[in-house]
């Protein structure tokens, strides 16, 4: 897997068996097919887009690249260049970029090539592409002309489900009862969610304990106590 200069890697994790599927099966059969059209996915913060870009580029291995547009990388346009070589390229967070004239220039390029080169081309942003405030029009028109998908949120089924998921990946057994408790407790958006579980996970490593209602709870209260 090819690596930015910054040190961005894949998350462990974000693998396609932990992804909570949820009303999303049409976007994942897009993305594990062999469709050559470039797709973009959109989706509120914390919808899993990430997640399945990376999933993407987990299963491509060493023929994929993942490249987040995220402003505090501090990345240049420039980064982009010599990217579109590879089989698969996942770019992320283009809404970031939106209207800033040099990287929808780089884009334009990097799509353009991709193109002649056969690369597959896969797009995350937290809006659909002719939504974004574009500033070049060329790009504007690239843009818009792959297949759309919206990512859609999981209801509380999903949530569960997600967190029985990241559980299982992390070896810990985790009942639904305790599932359903954390989506009580806890912000509900799935990002808070999981690193919450995550956090949980490494507290009852330490303290020798199992994810019990209990323990959560004792956990959670002493969370709370703690000074910001």
């Amino acid at each position: 897997m090819r690596q930015l200069a910054l040190g961005v890697q894949l998350r462990a994790e974000a693998v396609f068996a932990s992804f909570a599927v949820g009303e999303n099966a049409e976007i994942i059969a897009a993305l594990r097919g062999a469709g050559k059209d470039p797709l973009w996915i959109w989706g509120p913060a914390g919808s899993g887009k990430t997640h399945l870009l990376q999933a993407l580029c987990a299963d491509a291995g060493d023929t994929a690249a993942y490249f987040p547009l995220d402003r505090h990388l501090g990345l240049p346009p420039e980064a982009l260049q010599g990217f579109e070589t590879r089989r698969v390229l996942c770019l992320d967070g283009l809404d970031a970029v939106a209207g800033d004239l040099d990287w929808e220039r780089a884009l334009f390029r990097s799509y353009n090539e991709a193109l002649e080169l056969g690369t597959r081309l896969v797009f995350a942003a937290r809006a659909a592409p002719q939504s974004l405030g574009w500033a070049l029009e060329d790009w504007r028109s690239r843009a818009a002309a792959g297949i759309v998908y919206q990512l859609r949120e999981l209801d509380e089924a999903g949530r569960i489900e997600a967190l029985c998921l990241r559980a299982r990946q992390r070896g810990v057994p985790l009942p639904r009862e305790t599932a359903e408790y954390l989506l009580k407790r806890l912000p509900r958006d799935l990002r808070s969610l999981l690193e919450a579980l995550d956090a949980l996970d490494v507290a009852s490593l330490a303290a020798q304990r199992r994810l019990t209602i209990p323990f959560i709870r004792a956990a959670l209260e002493t969370a709370a106590d703690k000074p910001p």
